[in-house]
Formats: structure tokens, C-alpha cells, sequence
């Protein structure tokens, strides 16, 4: 589902905003067009940014969105990347953040945000704009931080947040000079303090069972603030409608009705072509394609922050033993899957060997091939061998009456979905392993993965920001709910702790670095695939594109969503 991560439709979000889920539609959005043969890059945002001055008053806009998630709760362990996308749109964004990671205040709803160290203890003091209240019309004050603090710090107490990162080394969340001011005490020194406090818990969440269940199926947007408030949530229907929050206190929104349709990929991009929708991804050549000769559109090609991975799900018998996850991962090969993928896009990129940092950042290691991963048939083989599983007579191995079969779903219609599917069937039957593909719907990702109705999964994992190390735990603790592999010890734990033990970030990240490559070599739970360009069509004239956390144009940036708009 960044990682500071989510689940990717599939990718799972945080309340440090880390990393959430994400399904890998298409080809996981990658690639740009075909350039005459010569592989080139994608680098930085595009996403159209304008001042508000360039913008026209009114208008509406209808976009695609993979799936309305059953949990509607961005700061749930089963969140997505489509959770968070849809919040972004009724909930306060308290910390908005540039396209190249720098993280500011938003106004409207902080006066002042400092960050001091006192008795080598970190403590930041949020205070609140007065005018800002929540829809129900009681004020947003401290208890909004201490309330986001209980429920986000720990899973002891019963809630389920998507990441306890950062908020378990919290100390206590105090009234500062009044109720608009809140000071929070960490227990140290914790360099990564930026990364907090984006999705702000309602007050009223304040049991485990409110936070867990009360938006199951609900978007409760009386516990939500901001420029537009929702006024139709239709998760049978596929449609979720936003229009302007006359209580808002802010700059007006500049359009007049923001709506979000639940469509696979085929829907998706003939809605586009019919002029139902205004932007839809366009990520494989053949897609780039069926837009080529419209009319007053416009390509954008941005950097992905986001990584697609495979999961291997270590509580099925034929997967509890870790030579039989070193073996399949050992007989993946990435640059087939991406020939699939980027197939007449022109597009290359460093292979991707971490799940915390992306080749792009300062102090990236390539820690999967540190831990010895290469593509090789024969290794992974001989690794099979030697923990005792023999060919059957149809080829598939078996071992003390357990067949080597595994189920894989995919998700969408989109022709690339599906054969990708089929390339890592025949690159697995080359070792013995079956594989079974089962194409599903785009809308039911988040369910079969929060159930673990799979064998084998194909995801992403989308940052939020560029703190990586912030969000270790997130990604690899043998508890998280990022983690679905099931993988990971209470040592491997001890040593994720430890690297959020240390007081800087440089500290963190060559430390981390180290304790990334030892877990990949004792788990084997998960495999890094790549990341791809993040590539859009777009009606001409919008503006302002993908103000959400976690995925799109805009790199890392979290932008106002009352600026999105069309141009004069």
C-alpha cells in the first residue's frame, strides 16, 4: 500500500504520513515515450503548479480513483493510497510539504511550528489558528494532537495505527499557553520530528473501537475540516463528491465540485477519451496511445516516490521455509518484468534495492544485492535442492506432502496487469514453483490483501516524504501492518529499535542502511521490483495536479487542495 509508506493501490498509510499501500496497476505507472530506441529518465515533478492569481473562480473536476476502501481512516493500518487520497480532500492538512521535500506550515491551520532540544529531549510546540475548527463546529485545539499521540504510539492499547514510527517515542502531549497550543515532549534526541502530525485524529476518536471500526464503510466528515466538505459518499455507487465548506475560514476553493469515480483501467481510460473524467493514468505505451490524438490534453511524467514490490506470505506452509523465499526471489527477473512493463516507453532507471530510500536520495544503499539477491535460475535451483524439495512427476517440487503451489492475484483489466502476472508464473515454473494467477477487480485489492486471501502479491509502497529511516519499523518490524510477509524476528526488531535509537539523521541512515541488508538476508519476505515514472493525461488547462500525500505529480509535495484548478 512511504514507507513513511502505504499500500500502493496496493500501498498503507501512517499517521507519520510514512509509507502506505498501493496496488501496482498497469505497468506501476512507468515509463515516457518512445524516444527513437535511446532509454532515458524521469526525474523530478510535473504537475502544472500555478498561483492562484493564473486561476479562474468555478468549474468542476471528476477523477479516477482505483477503489473507495473500506477503512476510511487514513491513520489505520488497512489504509491505501486511495484512503489517504480522498482525506486529503475533507481533513485538515495541517503540514503541507514542497515537491522536493521541504516540510511548512499550512496557515490556515498553524501560526507557528518550532522544533527545540531541551535536557537532550526534542520538543515541538504546534500552535493552532484560532479560527480553525472542525465541521461539527468545535475548535481544533491541543487535544487533537494528545488524542492523535494515544491512538498512533502504540497497538498495546488496541488501536491499529499503520505506523507507531516516531509517536512511540513520544513522552507526553501537554496544553501549551492555552488550548490552541500543543507541546509534545519526546523521550530523546529524534531527528525526524517534520514527519508528524500530517493526519490529525479527530477528539471524538477516542477509543480503540472508534478508531478500528467507527470508518468502516463511513467517511464520517463531521470529524473533518478544510476547504471542501464531502456531500455524497456512494461506495456502491463508485462516487465520492467534495464541494465548497462554508464554514471554511481560509482561501476560497477555487471549483465548484471535486468528484472521484471508482474505475478499473480499461473504464478508466475510455472515460477519459469520452470526456467523463479529467485525468487518467497513461502509464504503458498502449495507453499513451489511445490519447495521442486527442485533443487539448497534456502528458505530464513526474518521479515516482514509490517503490512496487512482491510479498511472500511466510504463514503458508509452502512458504514457511526461508530457502523457499530466497529461491523465488532468487528467480525473479526484474529487467523481464520491466521490459513487460515499460515496453515501447524508452525509459530506464537504477534498479531499486531498498524499501527506505529511493536511488535518488542522499545515502541510498543498494542493500538487496548487499544481501547477496541476484537473478539466477541456477542458484535458486540448488538452494531448492538442498532444502529437500524434489520435482513431482508435472515438475512442480514437492516436500513432506506440501506442493510448491502458490496463488498470485492481480488487479485491474488493464492487458499489462495480467501478463505480468503470467511472466512471473513461467519465470517460477522454470524452478519447480506453480503458480496460480487470478485476475481480480481494482476495488477489491484492499480487502484481499488486509484478509491475506493470497499466496504471492504483487504491490507498492508509496512515501509520503523523503524521511525514510523515519519509518524503518513500518516496513520491516515482524509486527507491522506493512509487513504482510509475516517475516522478522524480536532480534531484527531489537536492531530496527536500536537504528531509532540514534539521535541524527546521518546516524540513522548509515546504520540503517547496515540493519536493512541483514534483514533482507534472515526474512526474505519481501522483494523490491521497481519504481517507474508516475505519468498522467490531463485535461488542458488544470492546474495545481495531485495535491495528496503518497502518489503522483508531484514528487513529495503535499499541496493545498482550495488551490487545484483550471487556468484563466
Amino acid at each position: 500500500m512511504k514507507r513513511h509508506q502505504k499500500l500502493l493501490g496496493a500501498l498503507a498509510l501512517s499517521g507519520a504520513l510514512a509509507l502506505v499501500m498501493s496496488g501496482c496497476a498497469s505497468g506501476g505507472d512507468g515509463g515516457s515515450t518512445d524516444n527513437g530506441g535511446e532509454a532515458e529518465a524521469v526525474t523530478g515533478a510535473d504537475y502544472n503548479p500555478q498561483p492562484r492569481e493564473n486561476l479562474q473562480e468555478g468549474g468542476e473536476v471528476t477523477f479516477p480513483i482505483g477503489e473507495i476502501t473500506p477503512q476510511m481512516n487514513a491513520n489505520h493500518s488497512d489504509a491505501t493510497v486511495d484512503t489517504a487520497t480522498l482525506w486529503e480532500w475533507y481533513n485538515p492538512q495541517t503540514i503541507l510539504m514542497t515537491p522536493e521535500g521541504e516540510a511548512y506550515a499550512n496557515p490556515n491551520y498553524l501560526t507557528d511550528w518550532t522544533t527545540e532540544v531541551v535536557d537532550d529531549k526534542t520538543v515541538v510546540t504546534y500552535t493552532i489558528n484560532p479560527d480553525a475548527v472542525w465541521n461539527d463546529g468545535t475548535p481544533i485545539d491541543w487535544t487533537a494532537y494528545e488524542q492523535t499521540w494515544k491512538a498512533l504510539r502504540s497497538t498495546d492499547e488496541g488501536y491499529v495505527p499503520n505506523s507507531t514510527d516516531g509517536y512511540s517515542l513520544i513522552e507526553s502531549v501537554e496544553q501549551g499557553t492555552d488550548d490552541r497550543q500543543a507541546v509534545v515532549t519526546f523521550t530523546q534526541v529524534y531527528p525526524w520530528t517534520n514527519g508528524l502530525f500530517w493526519h490529525l485524529v479527530n477528539p471524538n476518536i477516542n477509543t480503540p473501537e472508534l478508531f478500528n471500526e467507527g470508518y468502516l464503510n463511513e467517511a464520517n466528515p463531521d470529524w473533518g475540516a478544510g476547504p471542501y466538505e464531502m456531500t455524497e459518499f456512494d461506495p456502491k455507487g463508485g462516487t465520492v463528491i467534495f464541494e465548497p465548506n462554508p464554514d471554511w475560514w481560509g482561501d476560497k476553493p477555487l471549483l465548484d465540485k471535486v468528484t472521484f469515480r471508482q474505475l478499473d483501467d480499461t473504464a478508466e481510460i475510455n472515460a477519459f477519451k469520452a470526456g467523463e473524467i479529467n485525468m487518467a493514468s497513461t502509464g504503458t505505451s498502449d495507453r499513451l496511445a489511445q490519447v495521442a490524438d486527442m485533443d487539448d490534453v497534456v502528458t505530464y511524467k513526474a518521479q515516482r516516490t514509490a517503490t512496487n514490490l512482491m510479498q511472500l506470505n511466510a504463514e503458508r506452509p509452502q512458504l514457511a521455509d526461508i530457502k523457499v523465499r530466497e529461491a523465488i526471489m532468487k528467480a525473479i527477473d526484474r529487467e523481464q518484468l520491466k521490459e513487460v512493463v515499460w515496453n515501447g516507453l524508452g525509459y530506464t532507471e537504477e534498479p531499486a534495492g531498498s524499501l527506505i530510500l529511493f536511488p535518488f536520495q542522499d545515502g541510498y544503499v543498494d542493500s538487496l544485492s548487499e544481501a547477496g539477491w541476484k537473478f539466477d535460475d541456477d542458484e535458486a535451483n540448488s538452494i531448492l535442492d538442498e532444502a529437500g524439495w524434489v520435482a513431482g512427476s508435472d515438475g512442480v517440487r514437492e516436500k513432506d506432502g506440501v506442493r510448491l503451489a502458490v496463488n498470485l492475484p492481480v488487479f485491474g483489466d488493464d492487458p499489462i496487469v495480467e501478463t505480468r502476472g503470467k511472466v512471473i508464473q513461467a519465470q517460477l515454473k522454470a524452478i519447480g514453483v506453480e503458480v496460480t494467477v487470478d485476475v481480480r477487480p481494482s476495488s477489491e485489492f484492499s480487502t484481499t490483501v488486509t484478509t491475506k486471501d493470497w499466496d504471492i502479491i504483487l504491490m507498492g509502497f508509496s512515501s509520503s516524504d523523503p524521511y525514510g529511516f523515519a519509518y524503518f519499523c513500518q516496513v520491516y518490524c515482524s509486527d507491522s501492518g506493512l509487513n504482510l510477509s509475516a517475516t522478522g524476528t524480536p532480534e531484527l526488531d531489537e536492531k530496527i529499535a536500536g537504528v531509532a535509537d540514534l539521535p541524527t539523521a546521518e546516524e540513522q541512515i548509515a546504520e540503517g542502511t547496515k540493519v536493512e541488508t541483514e534483514v533482507i538476508k534472515e526474512t526474505w519476505g519481501i522483494l523490491p521490483l521497481y519504481s517507474g515514472p508516475e505519468i498522467r493525461t490531463v485535461t488542458k488547462g488544470l492546474a495545481n495536479l495531485t495535491p495528496e500525500t503518497y502518489t503522483g505529480l508531484d514528487l513529495f509535495g503535499l499541496l493545498p487542495v482550495e488551490n487545484v484548478g483550471w487556468e484563466k
